[in-house]
């Protein structure tokens, strides 16, 4: 059976030489009292003092010192420093797999999703939304039909009161006229196509 060590005496009392050595990593504001000493081997002892650092309360800074036969305090070395939480300190809560976090509905959603994925197939959704985009172009193609007829007219009353002869001057809103309808006409055509095809 192995003989549990002793607490060395020496590096036991070498508080200050441990609170020296924190001070590389926080602020002499930030450590607090003396909370003991604790071997953790031959001539091996941890220091522990009671963190003060905003956001880490409940906290402890230790420093592991060792030193080498008939050496002094001033003389020791550090082995290992940092904080360490005691059973009062605040914790994050315990990380929890990400599967484990997703709620049964979306777990359905990414299911179907992927099973739409695999086969191809378009969601009802997009589809609606295809039709509602090819109507608003058809009704768009016949708003701006209408609007070019309502100008053409307005042309063309005024060129028949600006002069007498207004028979040739009104043949050519005419033609932009029958222009733009069949270019309406070919917009709609077009439209019913794409929705048949949509809908098969």
């Amino acid at each position: 059976m192995a003989r549990k060590p002793k607490l060395d005496t020496v590096l036991a009392g070498a508080v200050e030489t441990a609170r020296l050595a924190l001070r590389e990593i926080a602020d002499d504001a930030e450590i607090g009292e003396h909370c003991g000493a604790a071997v953790e081997g031959e001539r091996l002892v941890t220091h522990r003092f009671v963190s003060l650092r905003e956001g880490y309360r409940g906290w402890t800074w230790f420093v592991t010192l060792a030193r080498i036969p008939r050496a002094k305090a001033k003389d020791a070395t550090v082995c290992e420093l940092g904080i360490i939480p005691d059973e009062q300190a605040l914790l994050a809560p315990a990380w929890v797999p990400w599967a484990d976090r997703l709620a049964q509905e979306e777990i359905d959603a990414a299911q179907q999703e992927a099973e739409i994925a695999e086969s191809g197939e378009t969601p009802a959704a997009e589809e609606n939304s295809e039709h509602v985009q090819l109507e608003a172009q058809t009704t768009s193609a016949n708003e701006s039909v209408s609007v070019d007829n309502v100008e053409l007219a307005e042309v063309s009353v005024e060129d028949t009161d600006a002069t007498t002869g207004a028979a040739q001057p009104a043949r050519r809103p005419v033609r932009r006229r029958r222009t733009a309808q069949r270019t309406a006409a070919r917009r709609r055509a077009a439209a019913r196509n794409r929705s048949r095809k949509t809908s098969d």
